[in-house]
């Protein structure tokens, strides 16, 4: 039976921080302690200015220890479209910035002495079956044309035991233990004096001379307030309708010793599949979908492992197998800088489109430059303010599917009686006009908490897999007692009579 855990979970411990006691003051308040709040954190401390982080779990608890831990500069969704989108010379910036991330992630790793199993490593983009040899031509081009000189065209990936076909090399990109990465930028933002604080919940952020974050019966003040939550909690919808959130899927199993290349690899499917190895663990992930809008989850696993198991015969059982969240950008590129319709200090990242390691990095880099009024080149192209009018028809897609969830209100529920609900699952049910989340424990007790969302009122579907509550809409999610753990929604499902009780 396999761990429902990622690997990097598994096999490193993260410091343990106490929560906030009392009023601080910060040159930076930084809200998430993943890598975009950490890096950003560790620069801006690196820079001497005062940072006090919070993070309403562990630290690193959200999306990056979900990874797959990738770092490169190949883009997910090609550099073409970018062009496309965008021009030449965004795609040049966007292939800049990666590649810089990468190489800010090797400088910090030697200069802070941090053992993550950094590597330098090559990857392989490769076509997915039915995919035209003209995706890989486009891409070989427009890499170039963005300065990624070293992408060359080859006959295959060098995998002994299936033959890719055609594919792209991107060389010199790299991969990391991205908790034990963590663990050591924890070591120094604390060394060179800043302050973390977990189980430390934001209730609500203020811009302006100071900025504020309430933290429960306390508040931080602070000159800049960052917002590195994965989704933003203090916007309702400025960003939410510029990006769409989608699960991806990730097992890894067992593989003799040396049977596997040590590199990255890639699919052109959409959804695609992507590959890495870490230490004899074969690791791969996919199956993407749209966050609360499949029923199929639990299957989702199964197909990523008979897709591994057709290319790679010699992994051994499933050891573990989880999910987690991205957030795609109606353009391709990530939100960092300062927020919309907000006060002047106040930044936001969000929209990691696959990448969410280098974006995080990214904003650590962009953001310490905008805190201490420096220029950066990438400012206008991540700034969440942009208009996506290129992808107008992209946004008309993907907000008319927003729309079409709030019909949920209108239908039955999942099951008409809570007796259906098998034991560690839930399910939606209709109670006159109200619908409510329910949840059945091993022992047989139900949970129940109101299936509106609380970022817009969509009602939360029940993913089987990861064991959590869905948002269709713009993805908040939560855990199977109702529990908030991704935004933009910053409270916990409402509670309904009688909360829990113990079927007979």
């Amino acid at each position: 039976m396999h761990r429902h855990q990622s690997v990097w979970a598994a096999t490193a411990e993260m410091p343990a921080c106490s929560p906030l006691k009392e009023n601080v003051h910060a040159d930076a308040a930084i809200v998430g302690a993943g890598i975009a709040g950490l890096t950003t954190a560790y620069l801006l401390a690196q820079a001497g200015k005062s940072v006090a982080v919070l993070d309403d779990g562990p630290l690193a608890g959200g999306m990056t220890q979900m990874t797959s831990a990738h770092l490169t500069n190949m883009l997910d969704d090609r550099y073409f479209e970018l062009e496309r989108l965008h021009g030449g010379e965004a795609a040049r910036l966007a292939a800049q910035s990666h590649s810089a991330a990468i190489e800010r992630i090797d400088a910090i790793v030697r200069q802070e002495g941090i053992d993550c199993d950094f590597e330098r490593l090559d990857g392989y983009l490769f076509l997915a079956p039915g995919d035209r040899l003209s995706t890989l031509d486009e891409e070989l081009a427009a890499a170039q044309r963005a300065g990624l000189a070293g992408v060359k065209r080859l006959d295959r990936a060098p995998f002994a035991s299936w033959d890719t076909g055609p594919c792209l090399i991107f060389p010199n990109v790299a991969q990391f233990h991205p908790l034990k990465y963590l663990a050591g930028l924890v070591q120094a933002i604390i060394r060179l004096g800043g302050r973390i604080y977990c189980q430390s919940h934001a209730d609500h952020v203020e811009g302006g001379v100071p900025g504020l974050v309430h933290v429960g019966r306390h508040v931080v003040t602070a000159d800049h307030v960052v917002v590195a939550t994965n989704v933003p909690v203090n916007d309702r919808v400025a960003i939410h309708l510029k990006q769409a959130p989608y699960m991806t899927y990730v097992i890894a199993g067992r593989i003799p010793a040396g049977s596997v290349p040590r590199v990255l690899a890639w699919d052109t499917g959409d959804p695609y599949h992507y590959v890495r190895i870490h230490e004899d663990l074969l690791i791969v992930g996919g199956e993407d979908h749209k966050t609360g809008q499949a029923d199929d989850t639990a299957a989702r696993h199964a197909r990523l492992e008979a897709w591994t198991r057709e290319r790679f015969p010699m992994m051994g059982p499933v050891e573990y197998a989880w999910g987690g969240q991205i957030m795609e950008t109606l353009d391709y590129l990530g939100f960092i800088g300062r927020n919309p319709m907000d006060h002047e200090n106040v930044y936001v990242v969000t929209g990691d489109s696959g990448m969410g390691l280098t974006h995080g990095t990214i904003a650590g880099m962009l953001i310490t430059d905008l805190v201490c009024g420096r220029t950066n080149p990438w400012e206008r192209l991540y700034d969440p303010s942009r208009v996506p009018v290129r992808a107008a028809a992209e946004w008309a897609r993907e907000n008319s599917n927003v729309a079409l969830q709030y019909t949920d209100w209108l239908t039955g529920g999942d099951v008409d009686s809570a007796d259906d609900i098998r034991p560690d699952s839930g399910a939606v049910m209709r109670r006159g006009l109200e619908k409510i989340a329910v949840y059945r424990d091993d022992a047989g007790g139900l949970h129940e908490r109101s299936a509106a969302c609380t970022h817009l009122g969509c009602i939360v579907h029940w993913n089987p897999s990861e064991k959590t509550w869905d948002c269709p809409c713009h993805g908040s999610r939560y855990d199977k007692m109702g529990k908030v753990i991704n935004g933009p929604a910053n409270k916990d499902l409402a509670s309904v009579p009688h909360v829990s009780k113990r079927a007979a």
